[in-house]
Formats: C-alpha cells, structure tokens, sequence
C-alpha cells in the first residue's frame, strides 16, 4: 500500500509518498507560494535520486496537489504510474481538541469538528482544512485519515490539563492544555521503547522535541501524562522566537506600558521574543552557538535560559511520573546540537542521568548513556511523516 502524507500550510504544501509495505520514502517535495506570485513546486524522486523544481501558478491548494500528482507519476521524475496506485491520503492536522484522541478517518462530522476546532488554531486548522479538501476533490474515492498534533496528549488527566481559572471558561471556551507535537512525541517513545529492549507499557519516558518550536512529554506506560505545550504552541520551554511559560501579568503589563492590543501582545510572544528577543541576533540555534564563540553574552544567555527550560521539565515530570527510565532527545535542536544535550543533562546525575560525551559528538540515531548510568539517553531522530503513515495504513485497512 502506498500512502500520500500531506501537511498542508496556508501557502504551502509539504507532502511524502510512501511505500507501507518497504516502509520507503518513494518521494517527497514542498509547494511553495500557493496562491502567490512565483509559486513552485520542488520535487524529490528518492528511488532514482533525481530532483525536479517546477515554476508554476498554484491558485489555491487544489492546484497544489494537482502539481504534486502530476510530479509523481511523470515520466522522467516520477515513481508511480498512475494515481490509482495511491492507496490514502494521511494529513497532518495540527489541533483536534477534545474530539479526537487517535486519529480519524475523514468524513463530514470530522470537517465540521475540526472547523469547530479552528477558533483554538486560527493559522494552522485552516490550511489543513483546506488541503483535505482539496484532496477529496482531486482524488475523489480514496480515503482521507487526519492525524492530529494534539490526540496523543488526550490520556493527560485532569489535574494536568485544567488551568487554575473560573471552570466556566473550560466548559464555555474549552480552556485548557492540549499540548502538541503529540505526532513526534509517540513516535520517538516507541522507538525509544524498543531500544531499551522493554514493552513501553513498562517504561516512563521523556521525550524532548527541541527545535524553533519546543516541547517536553512525560510518557508513562505508552502514555502521555503531561506536555510543556498549554492550549497553544507558545507556553512551555523558551523558543527560537517564542516566549514560553512566562508570568501571565506580563501580558497585561505590556499592554499597559507598550500601549498594544491584544494583536500586538500575541505577535511580540510568538515572534519576537525566545532565544531570538534575548540574542537580539537570530532564532537559529546554530547562529548563536558561533555568537556565543565569539564573545556574545546576550547569545550565551539565551542557550542558557532554552538549557534551564528544558532541564526543569525533566526533573518536573520525573517527579510527576515517580521516576525516569529514559529520556530521548529529539527534532532539529535535539538531534543536531550536541552542546544543548551536554548543558542540560548536566547537573542531573542525582537523578541517574548522564550522558557519555564521546557518544554525543556524533550525529543520527544512538544511545549517548554513560556506562553505569541508570536512565537511559537516547538521541532518535522524528518521523512524523511515516507514524502520519502508519496510522493511515491501520486505519483505512481496519488492521
């Protein structure tokens, strides 16, 4: 069976056609600009190693995954040859809300919950809303699976998702913590489970997706039982470009002193503000490693403070859980930068974390637990693409 994974953005289109039965990646390539001058699709044939940049108007999404169609079943670039061989669509969909704790083949009454859920992700549901779409009108007949960000965190219990305001706004707003990147979080947690040689129902695992957006999972028993992500993407650990968990009288402050509306508050905490407001240099990690080289005190401090972040979290859910068996690092941050992994795994030998400094230098898939260690570190690069696969196959074969 071969799965076509979309993630679709509001002017762009990402997408991975997969081979289920050799879990291989045939081909993958981004749209970019839909709807906007100069729009262009990019297109990677992994069988033949062969690339194709295609310059062309893209209206709107259904545009887009014409393009990206016609791109897999060319005959020069492509590597299928016919749609017909397309089996189902898997779509990414960034918030669920309360409707949804797996993922769900697409019908009626999923478009509208999750046109219900757009309120809770206004720059995110849209697109993905419209990519379904899109797809259903291009391929009618195949089967359409979303797989949302926030279903894996929905086994979190009350006391770990309810905030301390009047209960009306939860059952009037649904106010509450919902947590992302549940996709990458369940992935690395299995694949973590099945380096440590364990069933992950016997296993507490923390799982770090560190990147320009962050998060920290407490995953017990093949659970997630807590996240560092609240009802959107910006509370939690410091970000390249995101606050994170900071005094909520902050907000109203600024308002007061900044003279900003509500408009002007949100843009200064989602883009102006994480390692990118303290550096005053960049959101790119690697920028402020080669600042903080040369002297940047302002650069060091904020790879001191995403560090800090994340470290509490650790030691946060360990407690929340009663303990650790392993902690997995995970995503651009997590997998690349092996000063990030140094810095916050030190100082938590107390707890039977430590990593061998050898190990960690090098880069991709491995173990950096320092022999004698009780918890064990893994390093496990994401694939949110392939478990997006994965649940599509189970669902639309009813395995």
């Amino acid at each position: 069976m071969k799965v076509l994974v979309i993630n679709a953005g509001s002017s762009s289109l990402k997408y991975q056609l997969i081979d289920m039965d050799t879990m291989t990646v045939m081909a993958k390539g981004l749209c970019e600009r839909i709807g906007i001058d100069g729009s262009n699709l990019q297109h990677k044939n992994l069988i033949k190693n062969v690339e194709e940049k295609i310059e062309k108007p893209m209206n709107d999404h259904s545009d887009a995954i014409r393009m990206v169609i016609d791109a897999l079943v060319d005959t020069e670039y492509g590597v299928i040859a016919s749609m017909d061989e397309i089996g189902a669509v898997g779509h990414r969909v960034v918030h669920g809300g309360e409707y949804f704790s797996d993922s769900v083949i697409i019908n009626d009454d999923v478009k509208k919950a999750l046109d219900l859920c757009t309120p809770l992700a206004p720059l995110h549901n849209p697109p993905n809303i419209i990519g379904i779409e899109a797809c259903e009108k291009i391929m009618p007949g195949v089967k359409q699976v979303g797989v949302f960000d926030t279903a894996f965190h929905q086994t979190m219990p009350k006391e770990a998702y309810m905030y301390a305001i009047p209960y009306e706004y939860y059952e009037k707003y649904k106010i509450r913590k919902y947590g992302f990147h549940g996709t990458s979080h369940k992935f690395v947690a299995g694949e973590a489970a099945k380096m440590a040689g364990k069933p992950i129902e016997e296993l507490k695992i923390i799982t770090c997706h560190l990147g320009n957006g962050s998060s920290v999972t407490a995953v017990d028993g093949g659970k997630s039982v807590d996240t560092s992500m609240g009802f959107t993407p910006l509370d939690g650990v410091v970000m390249g470009t995101r606050s994170g968990s900071i005094d909520p009288a902050v907000v109203t402050y600024l308002m007061n002193v900044e003279n900003l509306d509500a408009k002007g508050v949100d843009n200064v905490l989602n883009k102006k503000s994480g390692v990118f407001g303290i550096s005053g240099i960049s959101s790119d990690f690697r920028d402020l490693i080669k600042g903080s080289e040369e002297g940047n005190e302002r650069a060091q401090i904020a790879l001191d403070m995403f560090n800090y972040s994340v470290k509490k979290l650790i030691g946060a859910y360990a407690a929340a859980m009663g303990g650790v068996d392993v902690v997995v690092f995970t995503a651009g941050v997590g997998e690349n930068t092996v000063s990030a992994r140094s810095e916050i795994c030190k100082g938590l030998e107390f707890m039977g974390i430590a990593i061998d400094e050898e190990a960690n230098k090098s880069r991709g898939l491995k173990d950096i637990t320092k022999p004698g260690a009780k918890v064990k570190t893994f390093v496990i690069p994401t694939n949110e693409e392939l478990m997006i696969a994965v649940d599509t196959k189970r669902l639309t074969e009813g395995k």
